[in-house]
């Protein structure tokens, strides 16, 4: 999220957030009191816009739901990997919600701004954490 938050010109002290991981009947709760819905979910996020510009936020990620979400997606369970990769891209969408960017929802929503921006910077992670060095750009 630090290098996230840094790459948006968001870093320092100027923004704080804060990432929270859920049990699935707790991001089920979580859900139903903050839009209503009684599904699980994988991420929520809030920010909290201060008088001074600065942003404070909270981002929920439900690991059970991530995992969940790629095992049905044909892959075998237990691939560790591509769950944690799922997870870094919940914390980077988190952030990016955060930061006051939206997608539309259904079949759209991967052809949107943001989701483009969040997939470029999980790449940008995945090449860092490989040992590469990522540009901010």
């Amino acid at each position: 999220m630090h290098r996230v938050l840094e790459w948006e010109g968001a870093g320092g002290d100027r923004t704080r957030i804060e990432l929270t991981l859920l049990a699935p009947a707790a991001m089920r709760r979580l859900n139903r009191r903050a839009f209503g819905r009684r599904a699980l979910t994988d991420v929520i996020a809030f920010a909290l816009p201060q008088p001074d510009g600065s942003i404070l936020g909270d981002v929920y990620i439900c690991p059970h739901a991530a995992a969940r979400w790629v095992n049905g997606r044909g892959r075998r369970t237990g691939e560790a990997g591509r769950v944690a990769e799922e997870l870094v891209r919940l914390a980077v969408h988190g952030t990016l919600h955060v930061l006051g960017y939206d997608h539309p929802e259904g079949p759209e929503r991967v052809r949107s701004a943001m989701w483009r921006r969040q997939e470029r910077y999980v790449r940008r992670l995945r090449a860092t954490a490989g040992g590469r060095r990522a540009s901010a750009r």
